[in-house]
C-alpha cells in the first residue's frame, strides 16, 4: 500500500527534496497534503504537479491566489495556521513530514500525533521546546517518530537491531560551519553573506545561520536526548569537517557504530518515509578514494557560545530549552535583517535564559506563554 504523506513546509529545502523522493518512487508514496507559509507561487506549481488532496497557505493574504489557481483541480485550498493542524488529521494521511521552521512546527505535530499519524521529524524545535510532552504523547497514541535530520537519522540507523543493547553515549558530528577555526576576534564583523555560505550543506537561511553559530548542533543535542531516551551527559559533539560520518553510537562494550555517506538530505528523508524498507536510489555514491582523510576535533565552546548555552539548557531542562529556542529564533531573524551582530546573538540568548521565569515541569500552555514572553524580551534586548 502506498504511503500518503502530508508535507508541512513543502516549499522549503526539506520539503522540495521530499517531493523529489516522492516523485522518484510513485509506487511507494503519494503527496497527500502540501503546505507553505508565503511562497504561494511554488506551492501552486507543486500542487498542479502532484495534485494533493489539500493545500494550505499559512499567510491568508495569499489564499485567493491559491484558491483561484487550484479551482479546476481536485486539491482543496485552505489558509491559516489552524488549517495546518486540521490537514494532518485527514484520514487519508499516513505520515506527517514536519519540515516547518522553528516553533511553528509544535502545534501541528501534536495534532498529528493525537490523530495517530506517524511523524517524519525535520522540525527539531518541536522536541527542543517540548520534548517530554511530545514523546509521551507519541507513546500514548502508538505513534513512531522517524528522524529526518541527517545526524539523528544516522543514530536511528545505527540502533536498528540493537534494541537490547544499552547505549553508553551518542556522538553527533558537526561540520563546524563556515567559521570553523576562527576565534572571537575574527567574528566581530561577520556579515550575513559570510554566515550563509555553508561549506557542505544547502539549507534554508535560518538553519544555515544556526549552523554557522553552532546553535543548530545545540538544538540537535536536545532533540537527541528525547528521540533516543538519553541522559544529558550521554550526548557528545565532535567536529568532523568533511560531513561524511553523520553520527555515531558507542555501546557499553566500547564498540562504536557509525553511519556514513555523502552530505545529501534526500537519503535520510527517504529512509524516514520508507522505514523499515530501504528503497533503491540513484543518489551519488561515496567513494573512499575521494576522501583519504577524515578528521575530527573538539568544538570551540568559547568562540561558539551557542553550543554551550544549549548544553546548559539541556541540563536545566523544564522550559529552559523553550527559552533558548525562542530567543534564538528572534536573534537569527534580526541578524538576517542586519539588526544585530553575529556575536551579539549569544549575548541576547544568554540574557533571556537568565531573565525569563524558569518552570520545572511546564504544561503545553506554559510553553506557549514562555515562547511569547521570551520573544518579547529578546526583541527588547535587540533594540537596546
Amino acid at each position: 500500500m502506498k504511503k500518503h504523506i502530508a508535507i508541512l513546509g513543502s516549499t522549503g529545502s526539506i520539503g522540495t527534496q521530499a517531493l523529489e523522493v516522492i516523485e522518484a518512487h510513485p509506487n511507494e508514496f503519494v503527496a497527500e497534503v502540501l503546505t507553505a507559509n508565503n511562497n504561494v507561487d511554488l506551492l501552486i506549481e507543486q500542487c498542479l504537479k502532484f495534485l494533493p488532496k489539500a493545500a494550505v497557505i499559512t499567510n491568508p493574504n495569499h489564499y485567493q491566489k491559491l484558491k483561484d489557481a487550484l479551482a479546476n483541480t481536485p486539491t482543496e485550498a485552505l489558509a491559516g495556521e489552524e488549517a495546518l493542524s486540521e490537514v494532518v488529521q485527514l484520514p487519508s494521511v499516513h505520515i506527517a513530514l514536519t519540515a516547518l521552521v522553528g516553533y511553528s512546527g509544535l502545534k501541528p505535530t501534536i495534532h498529528a500525533i493525537k490523530a495517530k499519524k506517524h511523524i517524519a521529524l525535520a522540525n527539531k524545535e518541536t522536541l527542543v521546546v517540548a520534548g517530554e510532552l511530545v514523546t509521551q504523547l507519541a507513546k500514548k497514541h502508538g505513534v513512531n517518530i522517524y528522524p529526518v535530520d541527517s545526524e539523528h537519522s544516522a543514530i536511528f540507523q545505527c540502533l536498528i537491531g540493537e534494541e537490547d543493547n544499552p547505549i553508553e553515549k551518542i556522538i553527533l558530528t558537526a561540520s563546524g560551519g563556515p567559521f570553523r577555526g576562527r576565534k572571537v576576534a575574527d567574528l566581530r564583523e561577520v556579515t550575513k553573506a559570510q554566515a550563509l555560505k555553508h561549506p557542505n550543506w544547502t539549507m534554508g537561511a535560518k538553519i544555515t545561520i544556526d549552523s554557522a553559530s553552532l546553535m543548530n548542533k545545540g538544538l540537535e543535542v536536545i532533540e537527541a536526548k528525547w528521540l533516543f531516551g538519553l541522559e544529558a551527559d550521554q550526548v557528545e559533539v565532535i567536529v568532523h569537517p568533511q560531513s561524511i560520518i553523520h553520527s555515531m553510537v558507542q555501546f557499553e562494550d566500547g564498540s562504536i557504530k557509525a553511519q556514513m555517506g555523502l552530505p545529501d538530505m534526500k537519503l535520510p528523508i527517504q529512509f524516514a518515509l520508507s522505514y523499515p524498507q530501504r528503497l533503491k536510489s540513484d543518489f551519488e555514491r561515496f567513494n573512499f578514494a575521494n576522501y583519504p582523510n577524515l578528521t575530527f576535533e573538539q568544538p570551540d565552546l568559547e568562540t561558539f557560545r551557542n553550543l554551550g548555552l544549549a548544553f546548559e539548557a539541556l541540563h536545566q531542562a523544564g522550559n529552559m530549552p523553550c527559552i533558548l529556542n525562542a530567543a534564538n529564533e528572534v536573534v537569527v531573524d534580526r541578524f538576517l535583517r542586519d539588526q544585530v551582530r553575529f556575536l551579539e546573538m549569544s549575548d541576547i540568548i544568554a540574557g533571556c535564559m537568565a531573565k525569563v521565569p524558569f518552570i520545572t515541569t511546564p504544561s503545553y500552555e506554559d510553553f506557549v506563554q514562555t515562547d511569547t514572553e521570551t520573544r518579547k524580551m529578546a526583541e527588547a534586548l535587540c533594540d537596546r
